[in-house]
């Protein structure tokens, strides 16, 4: 099955929907870091199975700033969406719960790319964290807090 992406234009609809709901300021600050995330998973040398293209699609949108405000509700609504198109629509309830506290933890360093894999994975082929990724959040969470 070809997987389904969505253009930059959709990717600014989602944050300027997000922000007439909750708020904040609607300014692009680079739309270039924007561009390159799409494109970049759209690639299949840089991103080859759909696990990875959401890992990059969130970590990338939650971590480069494009926006002004609600980087990381955007890199969560971005994430749902690219879940729905491309079939995986029973994941995205757990997703967008778990994604919460995920975000602002990638957002602070705490989670990398390899744990953000991990759980991109868990969300498509587990019902909840295994043993290692819930140790290994316990971890990011309490190395980085001490």
């Amino acid at each position: 099955m070809a997987i389904v992406y969505f253009d930059i234009a959709h990717a600014v609809r989602v944050h300027d929907a997000i922000l007439s709901l909750s708020g904040g300021n609607p300014w692009i600050k680079d739309i270039w870091n924007l561009e390159s995330a799409l494109f970049t998973i759209q690639n299949d040398d840089y991103c080859p199975t759909f696990e990875e293209k959401l890992e990059k699609l969130v970590y990338s949108v939650n971590k480069n700033h494009s926006f002004e405000d609600a980087n990381k509700r955007t890199s969560i609504a971005l994430g749902a969406y690219f879940l729905e198109v491309n079939g995986y629509g029973f994941a995205i309830d757990r997703f967008i719960r778990e994604m919460e506290n995920i975000a602002v933890a990638v957002a602070d360093n705490k989670i990398g790319r390899p744990l953000l894999l991990k759980i991109m994975e868990s969300f498509l082929y587990e019902e909840s964290f295994s043993e290692e990724i819930q140790l290994e959040l316990i971890e990011a969470f309490w190395t980085n807090t001490q």
